[in-house]
């Protein structure tokens, strides 16, 4: 199953999403326009508002930060995200994991 906001090369999972700065809490709002809406406290100065967005991706999908790699749109609103390994599902998250296997062995359900 592929949706225009997520995609799935091996066991790594491509987003993308369309953040809000400046918000009063950090969350995922869901999915607006094809695209992840998650919004953050930090405004978008000197990559404070990417450094949440990180946070809140790594958070939600319970992987280390570095595991979140920002592949494109540092400056704008709208970006593109790897999350590799994911280790959990967000409640957000409506679409399904793949099968954990020899080529995803870090996909780990929780609902």
């Amino acid at each position: 199953m592929t949706a225009a906001w997520y995609e799935w090369q091996n066991d790594t999972l491509l987003l993308q999403v369309s953040i809000q700065p400046r918000a009063s809490r950090d969350q995922v709002a869901g999915v607006q326009d094809r695209r992840l809406k998650p919004r953050v406290t930090a405004p978008p100065v000197e990559g404070a508002a990417n450094e949440h967005l990180t946070a809140l991706l790594a958070r939600e999908f319970r992987v280390p930060k570095a595991a979140v790699k920002m592949l494109s749109g540092e400056t704008g609103r709208e970006k593109r995200l790897a999350v590799h390994g994911p280790r959990s599902r967000p409640a957000w998250f409506d679409a399904p994991f793949p099968q954990a296997s020899k080529t995803f062995p870090s996909c780990r359900y929780s609902d």
